[in-house]
């Protein structure tokens, strides 16, 4: 059977993501800051958009005992030709575009305009730099600060010498004991504990730095590192011949430590969170709004006018760019729009399903799905998901992620859904009002929790005691 080349047509149909579906999810999935920078960046790239302060101009207008500038634009909008008859002689119709057709959630009162100025921190120096500046400030030779700083430079973000001395010491061209005596140099700096090659050297750096070098708790972490990593009270106390209530006292002294030193200078300040939502109590009901004052309001640029309508003599290609980017400012637009209709569309379904929430707290948190709000919003549940990811809400209570308010459920005696934020709530306040010398295991708080109808196991407790960070009732039980 010969083979040979040959071409054929088919036909088939395929889903394909346009770059307007794909500028629509990804305007629907960014919080409002990041929003505010890719509409301003729109703005200089497309000059058929324009940003306008339509309060600020009607005020304007009203104070000059003009007439509103919007209603005179609705009066003189015309119609848009399409691409296909770009000859024709038809008006645009710039009402399609105008900011005015927007449905806007009405700002609660004693809101303002005042523009949100992010409170930026000031840049600090790195854990390196901060231990190179102290380096120099010590009397040293050239070659032990060209030594020392290469033992800075191979600190990690704990501030901990990851690094093996003898390649160090190979690296740098020196003996393993010059290396040593550089490292200790480095030990003293601050903060107390950096230049440690595990955590137990790191502990012994700072007791030593704190002048308590040779008391118990010293002794403790040089001599028995390892029962105390295991919590073995008893055996600490019959190694060292001291009761177990000084070793647990001295025990105690040692949480004031840093495990990890070097964090102290090399994590970022924290950051301001701007909520994307905010919900209001206005009466018995409440109300969601989009937080977005600072996004800028846009509207399509009137001096393209007359070169659609004709009223101004433009070559074919010069028509087909103004159309294109008329598609486009109309297509953002109409993207943003639809964005705050589902967030606050979202939000509002919210509410509903976690209304006892707002009104009594954590403990009344329902289990929610975004499958159940995608129902009720008549969207996608990917599109939830958009909605919802990195994103946050003011509400009365405080403010949270909108991720906060789906979890999985446990179900009670009566039939009813409990969150398993709630359950892991009720299970921190069980451990944080139990005996410190008879703490509660994971079985008996299972059985307090079934006793108040709610119906949970054992590894489930000790799932939801690990995710909030608890130690297990053997180590947290105080003589």
């Amino acid at each position: 059977m010969h083979q040979k080349p040959s071409l054929q047509i088919s036909q088939q149909q395929r889903q394909v993501m346009t770059p307007q579906m794909q500028q629509a999810l990804k305007l629907l999935q960014v919080p409002t800051l990041e929003l505010q920078q890719m509409l301003k960046e729109e703005l200089t790239q497309n000059p058929f958009l324009e940003e306008v302060d339509e309060f600020a101009e009607v005020e304007d207008h009203k104070a000059e005992g003009e007439e509103n500038p919007l209603e005179r634009q609705e009066e003189e909008s015309v119609t848009p030709e399409s691409e296909a008859a770009t000859e024709s002689k038809d008006e645009i119709d710039w009402n399609d575009y105008s900011q005015d057709d927007f449905d806007r959630v009405p700002m609660p009162q004693g809101e303002t305009n005042s523009e949100f100025f992010e409170k930026v921190p000031v840049r600090r120096d790195s854990l390196v730099e901060h231990l190179t500046t102290e380096l120099h400030m010590l009397p040293l030779s050239e070659d032990d600060q060209a030594l020392g700083e290469i033992i800075v430079g191979s600190l990690d973000d704990r501030g901990y010498l990851a690094t093996p001395i003898d390649e160090l010491a190979e690296f740098a061209r020196a003996t393993v004991e010059e290396v040593l005596r550089v490292l200790a140099i480095v030990q003293t700096l601050e903060p107390a504990g950096v230049g440690a090659r595990d955590l137990r050297e790191c502990l012994l750096i700072q007791l030593k730095a704190r002048g308590q070098e040779g008391t118990l708790a010293w002794r403790i972490i040089d001599t028995q590192f390892e029962n105390l990593k295991n919590n073995k009270r008893a055996d600490i106390a019959r190694a060292l011949k001291v009761t177990v209530e000084e070793v647990q006292d001295a025990t105690d002294s040692l949480g004031s430590l840093s495990p990890k030193p070097g964090f102290e200078l090399s994590a970022e300040e924290a950051r301001y969170v701007v909520p994307d939502l905010i919900v209001e109590r206005v009466g018995d009901d409440y109300v969601a709004f989009l937080n977005d004052r600072n996004v800028p309001r846009l509207r399509i640029n009137a001096a393209y006018q007359s070169v659609l309508s004709g009223k101004q003599k433009s070559g074919r290609e010069e028509k087909k760019y103004v159309n294109d980017k008329l598609s486009a400012a109309r297509w953002l637009i109409k993207t943003i729009d639809q964005r705050r209709r589902t967030m606050i569309n979202v939000m509002n379904c919210i509410i509903q399903e976690q209304r006892e929430f707002f009104d009594k707290g954590i403990q009344f948190l329902r289990p929610l799905t975004l499958q159940a709000i995608a129902r009720q919003v008549e969207v996608h549940e990917s599109t939830v998901s958009r909605v919802t990811n990195s994103k946050y809400v003011q509400t009365p209570r405080g403010i949270f992620e909108l991720k906060f308010f789906f979890s999985s459920g446990l179900t009670t005696d009566d039939g009813e859904d409990v969150s398993a934020r709630t359950a892991r709530d009720r299970i921190k306040n069980l451990i944080a009002d139990e005996d410190a010398k008879d703490p509660l295991s994971d079985q008996k708080i299972a059985d307090l929790l079934q006793a108040d109808g709610l119906n949970i196991a054992r590894r489930t407790v000790a799932k939801y005691r690990e995710q909030l960070g608890i130690l297990p009732a053997r180590i947290r039980r105080r003589v």
